[in-house]
């Protein structure tokens, strides 16, 4: 996609979401969210400067399986990387159950990572008490994942398009089911 629309794209996309990230970190694994203020616009999504495969890290899936990145490769990835533990994840997480409701299929998946290192016992409790039925859960304990994509905080979600590659990415939370963010994907789709 040449650097000039993803400029476009990020004028639009900045005109709706919101970024904000609340004060939580975690001692064990020592991921501090991002240092927004509620008044941060999505400004801060930050388009990659040149498209470049993403790092291929190994990752599970509820079943045991292992994944990389690299296996969804055909398909937009919007990749979240949260925490059961982290306030703003916790709030932004519907958005990303029902952006799945609306787009997931062949084309696009929205990958919610977690880093919990308790796995299914924190992350089945969480998804059944938000009601997140679209998502599927995806674990990455030892932040591997994260760690290679040079993650600073949670959440940060990366767009990532069908050739594996990063567009961009944005720290802090988000509404990703509203009409600037689904224009976004439906344009790198």
């Amino acid at each position: 996609m040449p650097l000039k629309r993803l400029s476009q794209l990020a004028i639009v996309l900045s005109a709706a979401l919101y970024v904000g990230c609340g004060p939580a970190g975690n001692q064990e694994t020592g991921i501090h969210p991002p240092d927004h203020t509620p008044t941060d616009s999505v400004s801060a999504f930050e388009f990659a400067p040149e498209l470049a495969p993403v790092p291929d890290e190994p990752f599970q899936n509820a079943s045991g399986g292992t994944l990389r990145l690299s296996d969804f490769e055909g398909r937009v990835v919007l990749l979240n990387l949260w925490a059961t533990w982290c306030g703003p994840c916790k709030h932004e997480m519907p958005s990303l159950n029902r952006l799945q409701e609306q787009k997931g299929g062949k084309d696009f998946l929205v990958i919610a990572l977690s880093s919990d290192r308790a796995e299914a016992r924190a992350v089945d409790p969480f998804f059944e008490e938000w009601g997140l039925k679209a998502l599927e859960k995806f674990y990455d304990p030892m932040n591997a994942v994260g760690r290679a994509l040079g993650v600073r905080g949670l959440p940060t979600t990366l767009l990532i398009d069908a050739q594996g590659r990063e567009i961009g990415r944005l720290e802090g939370p988000a509404e990703w089911d509203s009409p600037e963010a689904i224009a976004l994907i439906d344009a790198v789709m």
